[in-house]
Formats: C-alpha cells, structure tokens, sequence
C-alpha cells in the first residue's frame, strides 16, 4: 500500500508540473510590442454612415491587443464585404475613398464594369506579424488593418491578387494600380512585391509611426 501511495503522489506531482508549465506557456505574449504606438483614436465619420456597419464593445485582450472603437462593417458604399470586418473606428473612411476613388474608376477602365464585393482575408487579429512567434504585434491586433485577396465584379467575374498578379493584362493592369495609389489614403501597403507571405493578398494599414512616414510596397 505504501508503495502504491508513493507511486501516486510522485505522479500527482508530475501531472502538476506539466500542467503548470502548459499553463505558464499558454500565457505568454507570443509577440513583441515595445515601440508600438497605438493607432490614432479620432473618427471623423462613422463607419455606418458610410455603409452597413454596428458599433461594438471595446475590446481589450490585455496583452497590447486593443481595439477602443471597434465596428463590425458589412459594407462599404455599394461593395459588400465578403465576411465582415472588425475594424478600428478610423479605418472605415480611408477604405471608401480608396474604394470609391481608386477602385471603381480603375475597374470601369479596366473590366469596363464596377467591382461589387471585396475578398477579406483578415481583419482584427491578435497576432504578431505575418504569423511569426516572436515578431512585433500586427496592426491587426489594432483593427488598424484589413487584408484583401480578391474583387468581385458586377458580372460576378472574380480578380485574385494571387492569380490576376501576374495573369491576363486587364487584370495586372488593374490590380498594379489599386495596389500603388492605397498609399494614398494607408500609412502601409503591402502586397506580392513585398514578401511571399502577402503573394495572394494587399494588406492595408493604418500604422501610426512617429515620424509619420508611409511604407508602401
């Protein structure tokens, strides 16, 4: 019976230690935040009277990730969203203008039709950058960034930044040109030309950097 009972205690023990180190490991901030500022909190215009958009509660995981004035944003204008965004306040007007500005005219031009939807790959996100442990926190982690894959045009034809980059001439044109004038309204653009991590998408963000610089690429 001693035996028995030493035997147990021992394993008790051990099961304790593993679970106090998954425990100790689950807990630790897998990203870096140290000279991160966070994003501009002034909203000139309210996400839903540029769309279909609901307020959401702060949100706040504790660990650099927060979102003081989110919204969950279902369209922009006339562009459905493909699955809706939760974004920071101040990310709503810079995306319209981009959209109605840039996107639309370069679509007529090019397709000789209007872009109905937009392919979100990703939105508010608490992670670090481009999904690497150990890197600085992603503007994601801000909702100060939105990832788009792909346009959906009103005859339902369908341009991917993973196919259309280099694929037929319309669709380069056109993909050429809405990725290098969101550097216009964004702080960050990023797209093929930048890494293979952002080969089927255009991140765009709204980094606050200090010296208020733009990193388009």
């Amino acid at each position: 019976m001693g035996v028995r009972r030493t035997i147990g205690v021992a394993a008790a023990v051990a099961m304790g230690l593993v679970l106090a180190a998954c425990s100790s490991s689950s807990t630790k901030t897998y990203f870096e935040t140290e000279g991160l500022r966070a994003p501009d909190q002034s909203c000139p215009v309210k996400p839903s009277r540029l769309g279909i958009a609901e307020r959401l509660k702060k949100i706040d995981e504790g660990n650099g990730c927060y979102v003081p004035d989110p919204w969950r944003i279902s369209t922009v204008g006339d562009v459905r969203l493909s699955q809706p965004a939760t974004l920071n306040c101040g990310m709503a007007e810079p995306l319209s203008d981009w959209l109605e500005n840039t996107v639309q005219p370069e679509a007529r031009r090019a397709f000789g039709e209007e872009v109905v939807a937009i392919e979100v790959a990703a939105s508010y996100s608490c992670r670090p950058r481009n999904n690497k442990r150990g890197a600085k926190m992603s503007e994601h982690g801000y909702g100060n960034a939105i990832d788009i894959s792909g346009f959906t045009l009103a005859s339902g034809r369908k341009v991917t930044v993973l196919d259309g980059w280099r694929g037929s001439r319309d669709e380069r044109r056109f993909l050429d040109k809405v990725h290098g004038e969101a550097c216009g309204e964004f702080h960050t653009v990023l797209g093929p030309k930048a890494d293979r991590a952002h080969r089927n998408h255009f991140h765009l963000d709204l980094q606050n950097r200090r010296n208020g610089s733009t990193y388009c690429r």
